[in-house]
């Protein structure tokens, strides 16, 4: 690998956002790699099946549509790199990432390192996942069709899956920490009016009782301490996400919860900077959100190389 290559842009995250910048960027004519860590697909690679992203009539199992998006960015000529990023330094001119495999330089850089869902950090929760634990509604509900579900969470994504889960499953039990849901009005009369859902309040989850998989939840409720058994056939954990912006902080403006803050241009406070996906601030993150800010990105990337000169 030449270290004093320049590309035109470096895409770190393999992720549907990241593929997609590539993609276009390839196409554009703009010499393109993409960092990646593990394998293409990020979080949707993780997904047994997608029934939300078009033109697939039977739905794509999330490993293969993130095999076909970097075989697809591939075919136009991006590179994809099988690295670890330690360090980038955005402010420099090229940017500058340093990598477990060595020193990437780029005139523009697409930042798509994506968001982990925060975990209950309870026995046995990652072995369980996609056999009764799982992070997103939108993504695994119709898997539950008509069946008992836990909602754990209080926030407004956890509402949300809650009303979207109460449209699927027979039952919807929303396990909240604290006596108040901390969701935002608008969430609150449909929950209430909603027949077939339950709130928990001042609880806990404990302990996932399982087999093969999940059978049930201990819940404990933090003010009399009792502690109780729920039987259920799946656990929605929606407690927040994490954003992955460690390597950009004192760098990127990030908002308070630590996404990059970035509009719909993807833009960031860096000029040639962009952040797409789950990364960035935003009101929706799916698949097809993340897809759209990668084309957006390389729109905004190609305008800022052909006003810089580079």
């Amino acid at each position: 690998m030449n270290q004093n290559h320049v590309y035109d842009m470096i895409i770190v995250g393999g992720g549907p956002g990241g593929y997609t910048a590539a993609l276009y960027a390839a196409r554009a004519g703009l010499d393109t790699v993409i960092l990646e860590k593990l394998s293409a697909g990020g979080q949707m690679a993780l997904t047994n099946k997608i029934d939300n992203y078009p033109g697939f009539e039977d739905g794509i199992d999330g490993f293969t549509l993130a095999e076909n998006m970097q075989k697809q960015a591939e075919r136009f000529g991006a590179k994809t790199e099988y690295a670890e990023v330690t360090r980038m330094d955005l402010n420099a001119s090229p940017k500058v990432v340093e990598t477990s495999e060595g020193q990437f330089l780029g005139r523009t850089l697409v930042l798509a390192t994506g968001a982990n869902p925060r975990e209950l950090g309870v026995a046995k929760e990652a072995e369980l996942v996609g056999r009764g634990v799982a992070y997103c509604a939108a993504c695994d509900g119709m898997f539950y069709r008509g069946k008992t579900v836990v909602v754990v969470g209080g926030g407004n994504s956890a509402a949300a899956d809650a009303l979207l889960l109460s449209r699927i499953a027979k039952k919807v039990i929303m396990v909240h920490r604290r006596d108040t849901l901390r969701a935002t009005k608008i969430y609150h009369e449909p929950l209430m009016k909603a027949e077939n859902v339950e709130l928990r309040w001042n609880s806990t989850v404990e302990e996932l009782i399982h087999g093969e998989r999940l059978t049930g939840v201990r819940l404990r409720n933090s003010v009399t301490g009792e502690e109780s058994v729920v039987e259920c056939d799946g656990v929605f954990v929606s407690v927040g996400r994490k954003p992955a912006t460690e390597l950009v902080q004192g760098q990127l403006e990030l908002d308070r919860s630590g996404y990059v803050i970035a509009g719909e241009s993807t833009a960031t406070n860096i000029g040639g900077v962009y952040a797409v996906g789950d990364v960035r601030t935003k009101v929706l993150r799916q698949v097809v959100t993340a897809v759209a800010d990668g084309a957006m990105a390389v729109h905004a990337a190609e305008e800022y190389l052909a006003e810089s000169g580079q």
